[in-house]
């Protein structure tokens, strides 16, 4: 299937190019539309519904009219001397309220992109007044949008529609404040729309970079770049589609996330291929261009197609969690690695018969036949002379890393705002006056199961129970649904909604008091923001004791039937095991015990063990791939280790540093900063310690035991020829081997 593929494209490189450039063309313009709809809002809405949070959301939903896709922004509007609000100024910001209800908000467009390119978020906002502060110093107004926070659309509907709120209060001698997750996430991307550029234009200049010090050529730099981008156009619309076919519901945070994956991914299986073909023209100076083509993407296919899908083996596991967003995004990334896949196999070896040895230009010196030796060569030889000590060196450093792990705690919270924005500012002003709970109550809600009506005496109860709670600023008035079989009470925390003390409250106290109190024929449910965050850390700790085994599980079978060996998986899964506790004990120590931080990120084990597991291993299949290579060849197995991490190490390191690049700029989002940090150290480890250092040292420990049973590689086997011509054995001469 892998030869068949890539020598049909090699055959028919234009025709096969022509094809990626019209999928990708047509579904770059479809895909921001598709995704739009297949892209689901609310956090709780991926909770199974036997969770607290969940029944109380769809209890909301369906009893009280709540809308799943709305978000709330809460308006502080006060005078501008900073008098007491009077009587005609409330009935002011009444009228102002009534009048920004009414009026649609057009989300303003870019003169550079296509309308239809961009999904239409103009609405209407819902806005209504919420409270006056006990001292009169400002009121709340509830504005409600439709659409998700980080929806770029709707947060250009936010800003049209905050900028219009301040010029109608300010004609009126007021000035106002938003807060919630919607302008919080809007200020914080203001804040930080240099510093994402920035990351965005690093991650390219250092992809660029790479591949002109490494090939000396201006395609070979550029022609990585446009493939991986034409497979990601194809790859997200794929996944966009199969969401809309198939009924499931992505994250808002997927199509971001499939683009770091994508690139990252994409260059690495690129640049092996540009190295084995370049080492293949060396070698074979009078072969057609388009026939070594064809026999490298052979051959390095495999390898490439084992990679890949124990990447898509590692994310399909997640099929089995429970927590939604997980569920959704595992196949998703699965599927885009699987396109990325195909266009490896097809696109790729394509580009590579069509330029032909152009493919290097303008440099003179990259198809020289024997290049001169540089630190690669180093590497090898001495990890093949000193295998013990290379080892020991290893794993002293992961050892130390991991130490690391020791006292690790795991933070629930939604990541730290900025402190800095104006949103928070708002935030802050608000909680001097009133519970900090109030612009994102936790609410409790009351449904009968006797066939009766609810009225609110038959609650007070449980409403005066409430009031007693510690860490409750405030119990509202208890509100009855329409047919009187279902009842809310919002709670007002004097914690931040998205604390984990407000986590901690709703989960522990309040739901313990509801459980108390709840009249006899009614059922009771706590939701909010802070009761469904606080079920989602449930979730994910449930989906950790899953996910792990099965997923380290299917990597160790992929890698068995690969290698086609016992010994050697074994060998390659307690390396990149090694190298996940590193990494996230190296986390732990920076963000934990250096920053004071109150833990990791909840999400941070699983994530880190899917991605740095995963990709990691890509580079331990490559070079165990071409360690058995080069152990076919007569003569001693250390020389071949040499010879491995020679050929290997340029494509290894220059991959392994482009993607640590990509992940690094997740960095530049605020909240991503540990996943950045973790996910960029742990693909370094893989790719420079594990692959290049302690995988070749066990290798030139073991041998050809280390393929146990099966030994490659006989004493008497011919040595291989390139065009009639026996290649020497130069590792094993500098080495003393022979």
């Amino acid at each position: 299937m892998i030869r068949a593929l890539t020598g049909f494209s090699t055959r028919h490189p234009w025709k096969v190019i022509a094809l990626w450039v019209v999928l990708g063309v047509a579904l770059s313009a479809l895909t921001p539309t598709l995704f739009a709809r297949v892209t689901q809002n609310q956090a709780g809405d991926f909770l199974p519904r036997d969770y607290d949070s969940a029944a109380a959301l769809h209890i909301a939903e369906e009893r009280f009219g709540a809308d799943p896709d709305a978000t709330t922004v809460t308006v502080l509007v006060a005078r501008s001397d900073g008098k007491p609000l009077g009587a005609a100024d409330r009935e002011r910001i009444k009228d102002e309220a009534a009048r920004l209800g009414e009026r649609r908000v057009t989300m303003p467009r870019k003169d550079d992109t296509p309308s239809f390119m961009v999904p239409d978020r103009s609405q209407t906002p819902r806005v209504a007044p919420v409270m006056t502060a006990p001292d009169r110093s400002f009121e709340l107004l509830g504005a409600e949008l439709t659409g998700n926070p980080s929806d770029p659309g709707l947060q250009d509907v936010f800003r049209a529609f905050r900028d219009d709120a301040r010029e109608r209060f300010a004609e009126a001698g007021m000035r106002t404040g938003f807060t919630g997750s919607l302008a919080d996430t809007v200020d914080t991307a203001d804040a930080h729309e240099l510093a994402t550029k920035i990351g965005g234009a690093l991650v390219t200049a250092l992809i660029v970079l790479l591949n002109v010090l490494v090939f000396r050529s201006v395609l070979a730099a550029l022609l990585p770049l446009l493939a991986v981008a034409m497979i990601g156009f194809v790859a997200a619309g794929a996944v966009a589609g199969a969401a809309m076919l198939t009924g499931l519901k992505l994250d808002a945070s997927t199509p971001a996330l499939l683009n770091v994956v994508l690139l990252g991914i994409g260059i690495d299986y690129l640049l092996f291929l540009l190295f084995r073909y370049r080492e293949q023209l060396r070698e074979r100076p009078d072969q057609l261009a388009r026939e070594a083509a064809g026999q490298v993407c052979a051959r390095v296919g495999s390898a490439i197609t084992s990679a890949a899908l124990t990447i898509v083996a590692a994310f399909a596991t997640l099929g089995l969690a429970t927590f939604g967003q997980f569920r959704s995004l595992g196949p998703a990334i699965a599927a885009a690695v699987l396109v990325m896949l195909l266009g490896s196999l097809t696109l790729m070896p394509a580009l590579l018969a069509a330029a032909g040895r152009k493919m290097f230009w303008p440099s003179k010196k990259a198809l020289r036949r024997e290049p001169r030796e540089g630190r690669a060569a180093r590497l090898g030889v001495l990890v093949a002379r000193r295998p013990v000590m290379m080892l020991a060196a290893s794993l002293a450093l992961l050892g130390a890393l991991a130490a690391g792990l020791t006292g690790i705690r795991m933070d629930y919270g939604r990541g730290e705002a900025d402190n800095g924005t104006a949103a928070a500012a708002t935030a802050t002003e608000i909680s001097r006056a009133l519970p900090a709970g109030v612009s994102d109550p936790t609410s409790v809600f009351v449904t009968v199961k006797d066939g009766g009506t609810l009225t609110a005496g038959r609650l007070d109860g449980l409403a005066q129970a409430l009031t007693r709670v510690e860490g409750v600023g405030k119990v509202a008035p208890t509100v009855l649904n329409q047919d009187r079989r279902a009842a809310r009470i919002d709670l007002y925390p004097t914690a931040d909604p998205q604390s984990q003390q407000a986590r901690d409250l709703a989960s522990g106290p309040i739901r313990a008091t509801v459980a108390r109190h709840t009249p006899d024929g009614t059922t009771a449910h706590v939701g909010g923001t802070a009761a469904i965050f606080a079920d989602i850390a449930t979730a994910v700790d449930h989906d950790l004791k899953v996910v792990f085994p099965v997923a380290a599980a299917l990597i160790a079978l992929i890698l068995l039937l690969l290698l086609r060996s016992l010994l050697a998986p074994v060998v390659l899964m307690l390396s990149v095991g090694l190298g996940f506790a590193a990494t996230l004990g190296a986390a732990t120590l920076l963000f934990q015990h250096g920053l004071g931080e109150p833990g990791v990120n909840f999400a941070l084990p699983l994530v880190l063990f899917l991605f740095v597991v995963a990709l990691g291993t890509d580079y331990n299949i490559l070079i165990t791939d071409r360690i058995r290579e080069e152990m076919r060849r007569p003569g001693p197995a250390r020389a071949a280790v040499a010879r491995a991490v020679r050929h290997t190490t340029p494509a290894i390191a220059s991959a392994g540093l482009v993607l640590a690049g990509s992940f690094a700029t997740l960095a530049t989002s605020p909240g991503n900063e540990q996943m950045a940090f973790a996910m960029a150290l742990g693909i370094l480890l893989s790719a420079l310690v594990l692959s290049l250092v302690l995988v070749p040292a066990v290798a030139a420990l073991l041998g050809r035991a280390l393929w146990w049973p099966v030994r490659p590689g006989a004493a008497g086997d011919a040595r291989p020829e390139y065009g009639g011509r026996a290649v020497p054995d130069r590792e094993a001469e500098r080495t003393g081997a022979y």
